[in-house]
């Protein structure tokens, strides 16, 4: 057996492949492929055709190499990469309902079947519905928004086994590329009513609303919110790897305690698990039972896992288990009005590798991320920055509470806003969305927690600074339900 090394040139139909150091040159025509033997060096130009017969064969565990058996030549090492290139694990059907798509699910279970399987080290594509399996529409009534079934949502593709992946080891997710479909270059952002749902602000704002947002290469702009435009920094809002039995039970164990011990307020403070419109993926019966009565629906939605990002998660059953899924074009910190991203559906581009033991090695008992190097540049003087405080809207004193400084500073934020003409909802959903950036600044000068939201100057075609003159425009209208216009 020769190794020879190869280079690779793509040209259309045209794959030509040469090998150095060699007398084999392999070229590929539209299907046809045939030998070149020479007597010389590579370059030489007396070469002989002949027809041969060609049979490629996988490495396994190597990525991009084949080895290629030429009749009267033997094997040589054939290096594929630009020849073949990153394939998908797993395609959506849009136009079918999420719940019955077998490569879909909505619940964290270990006993959901895996849809399909990924090697340790490959590179793969992933297609994702949005995270409402396409309940909500590119129009100009929030009818959908208002109406929405919440037990019909966050539908992840997965779950994928990651082969030689085992309990205690660490999956490293890298993630290489998020777009949207190339035929959906659209997302939404939206206000839950306050009866289905709500949001971060819904005793402000409790009625339903959304602006529909349109994707220009890397940027955005809303018909719904004008005068603003910015680069989206494109992530996923849920990535992970299945729990394992145990681990499911105390979730359950000590959300279940919250919520029996905080049954006199009048807000749901966790969700139990939901039976209702379970999907699990390939799974029916039992099992599909199973999972209605036990499944979990976590979510994160950290707007930094963008492209270049690695994301170091725990592992708890075998082969992993990892979905993905809730795919967001932009995202405020905090995604405040709940379906608060700008959600999409699109392909999101993973390479998985294994760290064998890594839990131990790292003492992890929650995930780790490494940021990726690609974000909307704005420069640290660009950020007009509010503050808030532990004192909520009535002049309440709470004791270093960040929830409530937090949402104290958005308020600030809306009033400020308001004043060029936009209407409250559509600043909300704007804070929702774009890239602005929230922070605990204390958490020890008590009574107050103190925190602030940076909003990037840069994303409104005028000029926001406190110094210049307001000058109150025409803002035209987020969208709003039928009933609402009506009035």
């Amino acid at each position: 057996m020769i190794s020879p090394h190869f280079d690779v040139v793509v040209g259309g139909s045209r794959a030509e492949t040469l090998a150095r150091g060699s007398n084999i040159r392999a070229v590929k025509f539209q299907g046809l492929v045939k030998v070149l033997a020479t007597q010389g060096t590579i370059n030489s130009r007396s070469t002989q055709y002949r027809a041969c017969s060609v049979y490629v064969h996988a490495i396994p565990g190597i990525d991009n190499v084949l080895i290629l058996s030429v009749s009267g030549f033997g094997q040589v090492y054939f290096v594929a990469m630009g020849l073949t290139g990153i394939r998908t694990a797993m395609k959506v059907d849009r136009n079918k309902p999420a719940g019955e798509q077998n490569g879909l699910h909505n619940r964290w279970h270990p006993d959901i079947p895996s849809c399909a399987t990924v090697k340790n080290g490959e590179v793969v594509k992933i297609e994702c519905v949005d995270w409402t399996g396409g309940q909500i529409k590119n129009d100009d009534c929030a009818d959908d928004m208002r109406d929405i079934d919440l037990t019909r949502v966050h539908y992840l593709t997965g779950p994928f086994e990651i082969e030689t992946a085992q309990p205690g080891d660490v999956l490293l997710v890298e993630i290489q590329d998020v777009q949207p479909f190339q035929d959906q270059p659209w997302g939404f952002t939206g206000v839950f009513d306050a009866k289905n749902g709500g949001g971060f602000l819904d005793e402000h704002y409790p009625h339903a609303a959304k602006a529909i947002w349109d994707f220009e290469g890397i940027f955005c702009s809303s018909r719904h919110i004008p005068h603003v435009r910015f680069a989206g920094l494109i992530h996923p809002g849920i990535l992970g790897c299945a729990p394992s039995a145990e681990v499911l039970a105390e979730w359950n164990r000590r959300e279940g305690e919250l919520v029996t011990t905080h049954a006199h307020l009048d807000r749901v403070v966790a969700k139990p698990p939901e039976p209702v419109n379970v999907h699990a993926g390939s799974a029916s019966g039992d099992i599909k039972a199973k999972v209605g009565r036990e499944g979990h629906g976590g979510n994160c939605d950290i707007k930094n896992l963008s492209r270049g990002s690695k994301v170091y998660l725990p592992v708890h059953v075998a082969g992993a288990k990892f979905s993905v899924g809730d795919l967001h074009f932009s995202q405020g910190d905090g995604e405040i009005s709940f379906c608060g991203a700008i959600e999409m559906a699109g392909v999101i581009t993973i390479k998985f590798n294994v760290i064998k033991g890594g839990m131990a090695h790292m003492g992890m008992k929650s995930p780790i991320f490494h940021p990726g190097p690609v974000e909307p540049q704005f420069g640290p003087g660009r950020y007009l920055t509010f503050e808030g405080f532990s004192v909520d809207h009535t002049g309440k004193q709470h004791y270093l509470d960040a929830t409530i400084a937090y949402r104290e500073t958005c308020l600030r934020v809306i009033e400020y806003l308001r004043r060029y003409g936009y209407d409250d909802y559509q600043i909300y959903l704007l804070l929702s969305c774009a890239p602005v950036q929230g922070h605990i600044a204390g958490l020890v000068d008590i009574p107050n927690a103190c925190t602030t939201l940076g909003v990037p100057m840069d994303i409104f075609d005028f000029d926001i600074r406190p110094e210049s003159e307001v000058v109150k425009m025409d803002m035209g209208s987020c969208a709003y339900t039928s009933d609402k216009m009506n009035k």
